[in-house]
């Protein structure tokens, strides 16, 4: 059975089948939590600015979650699982209104053991980390929206970040162990998902259920030091970011490397930035210091900043200049710049990158991010773009397939055209058996759009 038609809709019904469970009705609150940060791409500000729920819910327990999910399906009315809001695509922006359904209170961390951790789906990932670092612990991996973003919002929408040059990225075997997942069948039930079968709901957009609860790995807490090099060019800060990867012997949880001008948009850090300088912001781990020192040399580069594993999380962290951080930086300064993101998984010289530099100038400005890919150790660029037209950045996205580069599309809301660029069938059949009303997020999802001849 697929959804074919929503019928009209007693709110005032929904909300007193519910029962105590909390309910936000307030227009502004709900056009509030209805969105995230679509604005990064003026394509998808046409598309989206008009869209948003008619309520909000949440639940504070798995069992509220069942509850919501049967009195939904029971009207038909469209769920949009939130997180924190802190994605740039559109993923919990609801098409077609209904309930966004805010996972914020479910923020526990359930247990810790070595190397692995439980916890609810809206706990906060700084707030894990505060918590497994007790006992010598860290996450893995997380995005530059660290301190605000959510485990089962990252996992729903993301796909690394830092710490990936270390562990690679979300979708690998390993970097999830097991998922609770609500269903949105006329009794919905919770599913488990372990091993290989997470990959179900891994980055799908909530399309196919309702992460409530997850088993994650962690890696060991390294302390890390914060350091920016500043280089006289952009690609031998590109070069020293690779040489830096493929050090095995140096542990690094970041490398991200910004050509002249994006560092003249990270106000905070104006006074480490030189003009004119291409700038490596990194993580490295403490003990490494020293053959990190010697790396640095061996390349030309100079230390502007360095900062004690001990005082890392007072003040600036350099983690929130990097990744699409970089692009809210630049936004600040320069409202209509938009963004990119490229992978480059068969550039060893970096000649491609440079090509690439070299043609587009400061129209691309480049920013690269070095995470692991099948044991090695590749850039991916999440270059910043001086916005014309629409037509214009799909010219510019067009000459970069042309090249070779991989473009992950950040310009559309549907899943399948962002980066994977093809269907997956497993994810659309778990859809079909969890979710056969098409109820959760419509319209993101081209598999099933396909499926029922949407």
């Amino acid at each position: 059975m697929t959804l074919t038609s929503t019928p009209a809709i007693n709110w005032d019904a929904l909300v007193a089948a519910l029962g105590d469970i909390e309910v936000i009705r307030e227009p502004g609150q709900v056009e509030k939590l209805s969105k995230d940060y679509y604005n990064f791409s003026p394509v998808l500000v046409k598309q989206l600015a008009d869209k948003t729920g008619d309520l909000v819910v949440r639940p504070k327990t798995e069992a509220e979650v069942l509850k919501v999910a049967k009195a939904c399906v029971a009207a038909k009315v469209p769920v949009t699982v939130r997180g924190a809001g802190t994605g740039n695509y559109g993923q919990c922006i609801p098409l077609e209104g209904g309930v966004i359904l805010d996972l914020s209170r479910m923020n526990a961390v359930k247990w810790v053991k070595p190397g692995i951790a439980c916890v609810e789906a809206g706990a906060k990932l700084s707030a894990i980390d505060k918590v497994t670092r007790e006992s010598g612990w860290e996450l893995r991996m997380y995005p530059s929206t660290y301190r605000t973003a959510t485990i089962g919002g990252f996992i729903g929408g993301g796909s690394g970040g830092i710490g990936s040059v270390l562990y690679g990225q979300l979708r690998d075997r390993g970097n999830l162990i097991a998922v609770r997942v609500v269903t949105m069948e006329d009794e919905p039930r919770v599913i488990e998902l372990r091993g290989d079968e997470v990959q179900k709901v891994n980055h799908a957009y909530g399309t196919n259920g309702i992460i409530t609860e997850l088993e994650i790995p962690l890696g060991p807490a390294y302390p890390w030091t914060e350091v920016i090099v500043a280089f006289d060019d952009f690609m031998t800060a590109a070069r020293f970011g690779q040489a830096l990867g493929d050090a095995d012997g140096i542990i690094k949880k970041m490398i991200s490397i910004h050509a002249w001008p994006i560092p003249s948009y990270f106000v905070p850090l104006k006074p480490f930035l030189p003009e004119g300088k291409a700038a490596a912001l990194l993580m490295v781990a403490e003990p490494n210091i020293e053959p990190f020192g010697e790396l640095v040399k061996a390349f030309g580069g100079t230390v502007t900043y360095s900062k004690a594993a001990q005082d890392a999380s007072k003040g600036t962290l350099l983690a929130e200049f990097t990744w699409n951080h970089t692009t809210l930086h630049g936004r600040s300064v320069v409202p209509s710049l938009t963004y990119l993101q490229t992978l480059f998984l068969t550039d060893a010289n970096l000649e491609l990158i440079e090509q690439l530099y070299h043609h587009f100038g400061d129209e691309v400005m480049m920013h690269l991010e070095y995470f692991r890919v099948g044991g090695k150790v590749v850039p991916a660029a999440l270059q910043v773009v001086r916005y014309t037209t629409d037509e214009r950045l799909f010219e510019i996205i067009q000459y970069h397939e042309e090249q070779g580069a991989l473009i992950a599309n950040p310009h559309t809301y549907m899943l399948e055209d962002g980066g994977m660029k093809t269907v997956d069938p497993v994810q659309v059949d778990f859809k079909a058996q969890v979710d056969p009303y098409g109820l959760l997020n419509p319209g993101k999802c081209r598999g099933w759009l396909e499926r029922i001849g949407g």
